[in-house]
């Protein structure tokens, strides 16, 4: 791919800022990594990277990592990384390199680069720099390393996630002798930080296509996420089912992507994941031979929750995660007391705040559940459409304002207080409660002085 396809216009102005700064004073610069690659795909960032043969100490910049050579310069208000051309020493942690030297020719900084991909360089005038092929690469979808792939990924292990990555974001495959060095060198894994893992984990699932992921990269997947292995093959010996839980789980993944074209959120593409990794736990046989899993999602519940806390995944992010497996199988009836209990049980687990949010999380709730059917035996795959009630439903709960909260009732605790004579303490929180129960099942409306009258009432029983 010749370098007329990167136009100088594709470039932000503070990166071409910076390599004129750079290349006054004397020094050579080139644009390199993420950027390029993007921007020969068409889709440049706006984050850049700079190369250069100079040290950090012959510029004004902000010293973020000057032990690798690699300072943050602010230029024309914005951030740049800019990076002194070197080579890397060994690599006793599979994660930094133990030194590094400092060199003078471009080329040899690319050679260390992870994948051919990420190992091209750009200059407004001097156009691309390419020594490893990575046009080619981008052009034939292929993932590749740099040099030797055994000693790419021995080097840094995180850059067996990393392929996989690239792969789910780019849609392309993983050449096959860097395949064969990513599957060996998978165990090598549990020498990286968990946090590192999540993060990268966070990236292919963020892509919609971390099924793929799984299909295709078991041995890199099931070392990121030990507790999917023992769903692989896994016969659930149901007549529910036509799938063992894996391949079940896979097919919910792809669903969620499908009914929300491609537009799932990141909690709801986690919880696909997870919603029956407890399973295998719960697994038992009755006499007729038929297997249940009873409780798997409470099981889930807690193993999810200690996955992602594992995994450092944010705890706003985790806990919406963690409700949508604990109540993916909860039955539900299609009406308006049914479903509110429903809600108030999501929402006491989602940490969420706002009712919308809750609403929200609750849609996301059925899709997973109509993904689910959808994965299951052909009999049980009208159950996705039954759903369609149920979201009547829950747009008749929005829509109507209707309550599941007991802030969201009509009286307070000083409204109790104040005109059933209560005294302050714990009696004032159950009497609320009980009459958010009785709202909910449509007992009672959600209005001031009807609940303090049946308050009254149950008070002087």
């Amino acid at each position: 791919m010749p370098a007329a396809f990167i136009s100088r216009d594709l470039a932000p102005t503070h990166a071409l800022r910076a390599l004129a700064v750079l290349e006054a004073a004397g020094h050579e610069a080139w644009i390199v990594g993420g950027w390029v690659r993007d921007a020969l795909r068409g889709c440049p960032a706006h984050d850049v990277d700079v190369c250069t043969d100079a040290t950090w100490q012959q510029s004004e910049v902000h010293e973020t990592g000057i032990k690798h050579g690699t300072v943050t310069a602010i230029v024309c208000g914005q951030p740049v990384e800019v990076t002194t051309y070197r080579i890397d020493g060994d690599y006793s942690d599979s994660r930094h390199p133990d030194s590094v030297t400092f060199v003078r020719d471009v080329r040899e900084d690319l050679a260390r680069r992870d994948f051919t991909v990420n190992a091209m360089a750009w200059h407004p005038d001097r156009g691309l720099l390419d020594p490893f092929g990575g046009c080619e690469d981008l052009a034939a979808g292929l993932i590749r390393a740099v040099g030797d792939p055994a000693r790419r990924f021995e080097e840094d292990a995180l850059r067996i996630l990393r392929a996989v990555r690239f792969a789910c974001r780019l849609g392309f495959f993983i050449e096959s002798g860097t395949q064969a060095a990513l599957e060996a060198a998978a165990p090598t894994l549990n020498r990286v930080a968990q946090e590192r893992i999540g993060s990268e984990l966070r990236g292919i699932v963020a892509t919609g296509r971390a099924s793929w992921a799984i299909r295709e990269q078991r041995e890199v997947m099931f070392a990121a996420l030990p507790e999917l292995a023992p769903m692989d093959g896994f016969d659930q010996r149901s007549p529910y089912h036509v799938y063992d839980v894996l391949e079940h789980t896979l097919r919910v993944m792809e669903g969620v992507e499908s009914l929300t074209s491609e537009g799932a959120s990141e909690r709801l593409r986690w919880a696909a994941m997870l919603h029956d990794v407890g399973k295998p736990t719960c697994f038992t046989i009755d006499n007729r031979g038929q297997g249940h899993f009873f409780g798997h999602p409470a099981e889930g519940m807690r193993m999810a929750r200690a996955l992602l806390r594992r995994l450092a995944i944010p705890h706003e992010l985790a806990q919406p995660i963690v409700a949508l497996v604990r109540y993916h199988d909860r039955p539900t009836q299609p009406n308006v007391s049914s479903m509110l209990s429903l809600i108030a049980s999501v929402d006491a687990m989602s940490g969420l705040r706002e009712r919308s949010e809750v609403i929200r999380l609750m849609r996301e709730l059925l899709c997973l559940r109509r993904a689910d059917a959808l994965a299951k035996a052909p009999e049980c795959r009208g159950y996705a459409y039954e759903l369609n009630e149920h979201e009547r439903v829950l747009g008749q709960i929005e829509r109507e304002g209707l309550c599941w909260r007991v802030r969201d009732l009509a009286v307070s605790g000083g409204d109790l207080i104040r005109e059933c004579g209560m005294s302050p303490g714990p009696a004032v929180g159950e009497a609320l409660s009980r009459a958010l129960g009785a709202v909910m099942a449509g007992e009672l409306r959600n209005d001031h002085d009807e609940i303090i009258a049946w308050l009254a009432r149950s008070l002087a029983e």
